[in-house]
């Protein structure tokens, strides 16, 4: 009698596309976590030549436009970044295939952090100091309670909902908008475009978190800027197209605002001849806010790939009618 284990049937490896644009060895960062994460997938870092007909899932870091055209098998997107705009904005994007944007928890902590410094610095005038110790001025000057600073955070998504819950915690007055539609938020919260200028009446300094939609896309310009108590501070750590340039410098060189914080631009990298380097009220960082953790978005993609395999709900998955 023939005791031994009947044969087990053979599981179809899964082909998986890695394709985006990396500075220098990016790539082979994110290939090496992404691989100890889904042990069980052959991963392809060309759709080109015969795998075009075995990938079932792109794992992309914005790809080329055209990339994921022609692949008959795929049945999942997923992004490595938070925003999707330049994926949605590629006319060869299969429409029918899911998408999912990457929601890194590590990502969140971090983007919250640099909103909290930004907001610290600006509440206790730091980049004031900083200034003084350039010009070897003493200067010290009054100092306010954080519950008498009225800050915004427009978006409420993961990261705008993780930074607005820090603040409040740190003591600062904080109110969230969200342009659709109320949601469910760790701060008092209002939504749509007629509840936006009353906000920005009361409101010291702005963290904008918002996704780039075309509802969104040039939403800080002028009117704006007006809307905004004289002297307030903008924390742009979302998307620099949300930004009309030349009205938030007339913003800063009038006084109507008192200091931004950019961290995204329209071009990136920012040209060298660009004013936001030179300017005395801008703080500028390298889209450096927060940095996709490789390690804790790996095991994201997998539960995600997991999930389509098995033909569970996906997380993340974008409405492409909103574009996030």
């Amino acid at each position: 009698m023939d005791t031994s284990d009947p044969p087990r049937p053979t599981v179809e490896p899964l082909h998986i596309l890695l394709a985006g644009r990396w500075d220098g060895d990016e790539r082979d960062a994110w290939l090496a976590a992404l691989a100890a994460a889904l042990p069980e997938a052959v991963w392809w870092l060309d759709a080109g030549g015969p795998q075009a007909g075995r990938i079932e899932v792109a794992v992309v870091a914005n790809p080329a436009p055209g990339v994921l055209a022609g692949l008959p098998r795929l049945g999942l997107i997923q992004s490595l970044w938070a925003g999707v705009d330049r994926l949605l904005a590629d006319p060869t994007l299969p429409a029918e295939v899911p998408l999912a944007r990457m929601v890194d928890p590590a990502m969140n902590a971090a983007m919250a952090q640099t909103a909290l410094w930004a907001t610290l610095t600006l509440h206790r005038g730091f980049h004031r100091y900083a200034q003084a110790q350039r010009e070897g001025r003493w200067a010290p000057h009054a100092q306010r309670r954080a519950d008498e600073v009225a800050v915004a955070v427009l978006g409420l998504g993961q990261m705008g909902r993780a930074t607005a819950s820090r603040l409040r915690a740190l003591g600062y007055a904080v109110t969230g908008w969200s342009l659709h539609e109320a949601i469910d938020a760790p701060v008092p919260a209002v939504a749509g475009p007629a509840a936006l200028p009353a906000l920005l009446a009361r409101s010291e300094i702005v963290i904008n978190l918002l996704p780039l939609t075309d509802a969104t896309r040039g939403l800080l310009d002028a009117a704006f800027f007006a809307a905004l108590p004289r002297g307030a501070a903008l924390v742009n750590l979302a998307r620099g197209a949300h930004v009309i340039d030349a009205d938030l410098l007339a913003a800063l060189d009038s006084g109507q605002l008192g200091h931004a914080v950019l961290d995204v631009f329209r071009t990136e990298p920012l040209p060298a001849d660009h004013r936001y380097w030179r300017h005395s009220a801008v703080t500028l960082l390298p889209h450096a806010a927060a940095l996709t953790d490789a390690r804790s978005a790996a095991a994201v993609v997998a539960r995600n790939v997991r999930a389509w395999r098995s033909g569970e709900a996906l997380l993340h998955r974008v409405d492409r009618r909103r574009g996030y």
